[in-house]
């Protein structure tokens, strides 16, 4: 692909992250999330004229039921977007957010468009991880000698597993991580890093009085993730049971939250830049994806962050923020290992095993996560990379401006 122009990151928000059943956002339909997260980001921009949008590209997993029939037009229709602003929805499972970004991006690389959004969303309160009615061709279990190749019909907790034997990934390793995680994500709360990149959130839920049969309605805004736990242990994380292998080293607590959020990010040419007045906040720089072993997906990022580097022409030690997302303890420490990534470089504010991970939305969410705290702390690049379902691996970079 010859690159014919830049592709800036002008406008990046989220939603906050809420517990996937009982938390927050279990009543919020994702669509809505979407939409709430799209009128944000555009309001970043006050002086572009949304019909420059080209198109609203939104990743999304588990892509039915409520979050089915090509979400990302129907968001945008929703956010009350020109009518003239396509929309399409692209799944490649947990990579779906970054891949919206990376396909927004090179639209515009390309010299296709001058405006374009890249989101996402998930609602894992309302879909399920496999979806409503799951159905996975029977060829996949008669064609290979090991049916464990096939991650998802594995088992991505057993993928964890087999990640964690082969890596030499220990309970109390894995235990230690998920800890620091959510002491991370704790901190930076407090400290107010997390209020640039998100959107405050109205909830409104509805019941009835059982006493007087009344109806009542409730509302609250929310503004921070919901997973995060101050008294989070070593100790307490030490007494969980596994929940993948009798045997184990993977337990919910060092596992990432089945969540409910969503992400978007307005991304311009220089030309749209200079015609509206708008301030980039990071460059798109590269994005690579990658296939692995099924069995073992939880190693995508091995493969998918070298190649992401390549492609931007940087080493890994240019790298000053990497978002990984914490599918696993055991997948996270075996990809910091094997890469010789920089500990302290990586989740500084926490992942998703504190945050929370709403598959298909978290790539657009650690986008927006690295676009501001390259902007917060003057840092220069960011990473975002994750593994990916039935073995694969992305990563994203970006450069501040």
């Amino acid at each position: 692909m010859k690159q014919v122009q830049d592709a800036y990151v002008v406008a990046a928000t989220r939603t906050p992250i809420g517990r996937s059943h009982r938390g927050y956002f279990r009543h919020t339909r994702p669509d809505e999330l979407l939409a709430t997260a799209l009128r944000a980001a555009l309001a970043q921009v006050p002086s572009l004229d949304p019909q420059a949008i080209e198109d609203v590209v939104c990743g999304c997993a588990i892509p039915e039921a409520q979050q089915g029939l090509n979400i990302a037009r129907i968001g945008a229709v929703l956010a009350k977007l020109p009518k003239s602003v396509g929309g399409i929805t692209v799944n490649r499972f947990c990579a779906s957010g970054l891949s919206a970004v990376q396909m927004a991006a090179d639209r515009i690389r390309v010299g296709e468009a001058d405006v374009m959004i890249a989101a996402g969303t998930e609602s894992m309160s309302m879909v399920p991880m496999m979806g409503n009615s799951p159905s996975l061709s029977p060829e996949i279990f008669t064609d290979v000698d090991d049916i464990e190749s096939y991650g998802i019909a594995y088992g991505m907790g057993l993928t964890a597993e087999k990640v964690a034997q082969r890596w030499k990934v220990t309970r109390e390793d894995q235990d230690q991580f998920a800890y620091q995680s959510h002491m991370k994500a704790v901190a930076a709360m407090k400290a107010g890093e997390f209020a640039g990149e998100i959107t405050p959130v109205e909830v409104t839920e509805r019941s009835v009085d059982l006493k007087t049969g009344e109806p009542r309605v409730d509302s609250r805004t929310v503004q921070l993730d919901e997973g995060a736990r101050p008294d989070t242990t070593p100790e307490g994380l030490a007494k969980l049971k596994t929940v993948f292998a009798a045997r184990g080293t993977v337990t919910a607590g060092n596992s990432s939250q089945t969540s409910d959020g969503a992400g978007a990010l307005v991304l311009a040419s220089e030309a749209a830049v200079q015609r509206f007045g708008l301030k980039p906040l990071a460059r798109f720089v590269s994005y690579a994806s990658r296939g692995v072993p099924p069995h073992l997906m939880g190693i995508g990022p091995i493969e998918a962050v070298p190649a992401a580097l390549r492609s931007a022409g940087i080493r890994k030690e240019d790298l000053d923020w990497i978002e990984l997302n914490e599918a696993f303890a055991a997948q996270s420490l075996a990809v910091i290992r094997e890469l010789g990534l920089d500990p302290s470089k990586v989740n500084p504010i926490g992942g998703a095993i504190a945050l929370g991970h709403p598959l298909g939305a978290t790539g657009a969410i650690r986008s927006a996560t690295v676009v501001h705290a390259l902007a917060r702390r003057k840092l220069k690049y960011g990473m975002v990379t994750m593994c990916v379902g039935m073995g694969q691996g992305a990563a994203g970079i970006f450069e501040r401006v």
